[in-house]
């Protein structure tokens, strides 16, 4: 039986032990040694080639998008489906694993339960080295990438292989992805010409010497360079986009071929999870295979669709395992407002609309997860006082709520967790920050009329000397650091209640006229 003493749905796991992974890059869902967001952010912003990169490419998608969504006349229907599929989901989630978990044993398949990355970690190096194999081929997976996998595995001499076009060049390159859909968008094809030809003969086959950089031309390099591996690997590992509770089925969508490739050729197949995936029903796919591919690439379906239910004698992989990915996701099903956030499917439309995202790309987020998504998803996974400057990456404009094909209401999460990182600093100060004492000021002016009016002439009389009349463009002292942003109006010459003590007294004055 599964472990429940942890006080997480995934509390134990039925195979292997507990041993520290996630390498050294990062952990647990943070890049570990990059700043936060405000001064990654402003480094971001001086690369001028990044946001170039960032500004075509987001651009392009987001069109696309609008194409495909408003050829759907019920794509409002549709959405409000997804959305409440995820509620229920997430109401009952415990239901549904267990359900999850006899349906993919009664095909064959075996589940194991990781209650963080460390373990989910050591469950697949437990695994793959059962079978003798010191390699693995890959299906993108952001769990995997959440759990440092790949450099687990390398600690312990298991190499692995990302096959996803835009994840081989972030592996090539010794780089971070920087989108949830294209990871390498941070890269132009020059960039990547030259990268190919310098590193790709170090992990297989080498790019060919006179290789241009017509996309053909290196989708071609790719194609040679992995077919070799995906012939000879025996192990394979996989995320997933879906797994539906009733049947088992597990299901990856994709757009270049390479994930069928690993799903069906290599002997064994590990497929790690987030317990969020999981769907009531196989019926509740025909709903999310509609939203998915259009919200994220702009197209009506997907290339590659692979649906797989645990093992089938003589036909694809014959030992199947599916490890269910904890890592925090209980945690924030506790919270009433932030849970929805599990409700994301990993389309990335919330990043192709986000005007801070397009400008500062997703190295700036410092997470596996960036975007407006990974502004409230990963404070919520590692804790707001590890990412508390994430909730205030964003512009509250509400095009990700727009965009999210599961109405996942990211503005309302950004304003409730920016209040907890704001009391998660305020409870570790020992003396009150000046934040508070200027809140603390204010509160006692506001609570007192003959304080407030007296402000209030103070600041309109500051105001037509500071400003001359016009808008106040540096104001003094700490209040520097708002106005070296924005311009701020000036106070008005008469306040309100001055205007509205003088419009009453000369309308009693004119209703004493009248009845006399």
């Amino acid at each position: 039986m599964k472990r429940r003493d942890s006080g997480n749905l995934t509390g134990g796991s039925r195979t292997g032990g507990s041993r520290a992974g996630g390498g050294t890059e990062h952990d647990g869902r943070v890049w570990l040694g990059t700043p936060a967001f405000p001064e990654a952010a402003r480094t971001a912003l001086a690369d001028t080639r990044l946001r170039h990169n960032l500004r075509h490419a987001t651009t392009t998608i987001r069109a696309k998008r609008l194409d495909a969504t408003g050829e759907v006349p019920h794509w409002e229907e549709l959405r409000e489906a997804g959305a409440a599929i995820k509620r229920h989901t997430a109401r009952h989630l415990a239901h549904y694993l267990e359900r999850l978990e006899r349906s993919v044993t009664g095909a064959g398949g075996t589940v194991h339960w990781a209650a963080d990355a460390a373990e989910a970690n050591a469950i697949v190096e437990h695994l793959v080295r059962a079978t003798g194999s010191r390699e693995v081929v890959k299906v993108k997976s952001m769990a995997t990438q959440e759990t440092g996998l790949n450099e687990s595995l390398a600690a312990a001499g298991i190499t692995a292989y990302e096959t996803d076009l835009a994840e081989l060049i972030v592996q090539l390159g010794e780089d971070r992805p920087s989108h949830i859909l294209v990871p390498a968008i941070h890269r132009n094809r020059a960039e990547i010409r030259d990268l190919f030809a310098a590193r790709m003969g170090e992990w297989g086959r080498a790019a060919p010497d006179d290789l241009s950089d017509d996309p053909r031309a290196l989708a071609e390099a790719a194609r040679l360079h992995l077919r070799e591996k995906f012939l000879t690997a025996e192990v394979a590992v996989s995320g997933a986009n879906f797994a539906a509770a009733d049947t088992g089925t597990v299901a990856v969508v994709e757009s270049e071929g390479n994930g069928r490739m690993c799903l069906t050729l290599p002997r064994t197949l590990i497929t790690v999870m987030g317990i969020e995936k999981v769907v009531p029903r196989f019926q509740d796919l025909e709903v999310f295979l509609q939203l998915l591919p259009r919200s994220s690439t702009g197209e009506r379906m997907n290339p590659y669709t692979s649906l797989w239910t645990g093992v089938t004698p003589g036909d694809g992989p014959q030992d199947f395992h599916l490890v269910l990915l904890d890592n925090g996701r209980t945690d924030v099903l506790k919270d009433t407002v932030g849970r929805q956030t599990l409700a994301c499917i990993r389309c990335s439309a919330c990043l192709n609309v986000c005007p801070v995202y397009e400008r500062t790309g997703g190295h700036a987020y410092g997470s596996v997860y960036p975007g407006p998504i990974g502004a409230v998803l990963t404070p919520q996974l590692v804790g707001v006082e590890r990412a508390a400057s994430l909730p205030f990456a964003s512009t509250l404009c509400g095009a990700c709520y727009d965009a999210c094909p599961v109405k996942i209401d990211i503005p309302e999460v950004l304003v409730h967790l920016r209040a907890k990182a704001v009391e998660a600093r305020r409870d570790s100060c020992t003396a009150p920050t000046p934040e508070a004492l200027v809140m603390k000021a204010a509160s006692a002016v506001l609570d007192s009329p003959a304080l407030l009016g007296l402000a209030q002439r103070a600041a309109s009389a500051g105001g037509r000397l500071w400003g001359r009349g016009g808008p106040l463009r540096h104001l003094p002292g700490p209040l520097g650091g708002w106005s070296a942003a924005r311009d701020t109006a000036p106070p008005p010459r008469e306040s309100f209640r001055t205007w509205w003590r003088e419009n009453r007294e000369n309308e009693r004055n004119q209703e004493e006229r009248e009845e006399r």
